[in-house]
């Protein structure tokens, strides 16, 4: 079993899953779209565009729209915009604009209550997680979430755990994240294929000596999205995680303080491995259900990626 065909997805769905939730003091100081018209489809948050060749050309995320079922009028309604959280700076952009629209929008960040995120993400806390993201974003040539999107909009609401409640859920669970990391790696090396081994590791090999490293890179880290539900279920287990299920708990707690306090448009942002349990919790808790789903492009996959600063002229 090879090793190199296991890191790639070890890694992505660290990042997909750590690089919104920085640790106390990392980040902040305190106080082309598509309809989709397949409404079955709802349930899927991210997904990978391809054109008539079968070759990758898009990562997509969602925005989800939820109203009751009786479409009762001045009923709330809430969309959850799934967050890929190292994207394009186009991407960033419509996500900045589609915001302005919501009454709130409650957003993830492991963080103490009333922390602020100043434009442009703050500074770095140097941590192992703080180092993933800045070398993934510098390898893909892409942006950071954090950096690009405006957190000091007044319709933004916390809605995560703090630190110590993190630690302390994690405790209760007798989580780790080491336990969580050996989850994912035991479900990733389940996942592979022997017969692609070769091709796996070959691919890998060259893309790092392409001249266009960043987007072959991104192409095959892409492909490895489509893993993310087996990720997914070895995290939560049966009995749900602190990672997922309980910090999702929180934000629905958020979710229903804001719709008593009159909201009508609002907006669940988080990532792509949180929505399938929040869509349940929607749809149990709140009597709301799916009436539309609309498209973001997150990584570009067609063109060609700019030149590594080594090849840059002067």
């Amino acid at each position: 079993m090879s090793m190199k065909r296991i890191w790639p997805i070890v890694w992505l769905t660290f990042l997909y899953f750590f690089t919104a939730c920085p640790i106390s003091g990392q980040v902040g100081e305190k106080p082309q779209v598509n309809k989709d018209k397949d409404k079955d489809n709802s349930s899927r948050f991210i997904r990978l565009s391809r054109d008539e060749k079968n070759q990758p050309v898009a990562l997509e995320s969602a925005i989800v729209r939820y109203v009751p079922k009786d479409r009762r009028k001045n009923a709330p309604v809430v969309d959850l915009v799934t967050a890929v959280h190292i994207g394009e700076k186009s991407y960033y952009e419509q996500l900045n604009r589609e915001f302005e629209g919501y009454d709130a929008v409650l957003y993830e960040l492991v963080a103490p209550e009333g922390t602020r995120v100043p434009k442009g993400g703050g500074a770095g806390s140097g941590s192992f997680i703080s180092m993933l993201q800045k070398a993934m974003k510098n390898v893909l040539e892409l942006e950071f979430q954090l950096q690009m999107i405006d957190y000091t909009r007044p319709n933004f609401v916390h809605a995560d755990m703090s630190p110590a409640q993190f630690a302390e859920s994690m405790n209760k669970r007798g989580e780790s994240m080491l336990s969580m990391f050996i989850k994912i790696m035991m479900s990733a090396m389940a996942q592979q294929d022997p017969q692609n081994s070769n091709a796996s590791d070959a691919q890998l090999l060259m893309a790092l000596f392409d001249k266009n490293r960043a987007m072959v890179l991104k192409r095959i880290m892409a492909e490895q999205f489509q893993s993310m539900d087996g990720m997914l279920s070895a995290i939560e287990g049966a009995n749900g995680s602190t990672l997922i299920s309980d910090r999702n708990k929180i934000a629905l707690d958020v979710l229903r303080k804001q719709i008593g306090e009159g909201k009508k448009k609002l907006a669940i942002f988080y990532g792509g491995g949180h929505m399938p349990d929040i869509d349940k919790r929607l749809r149990n808790q709140f009597g709301l259900v799916p009436v539309s789903t609309r498209w973001l492009v997150a990584w570009d996959l067609k063109g060609e990626s700019k030149p590594a600063e080594s090849e840059k002229k002067p």
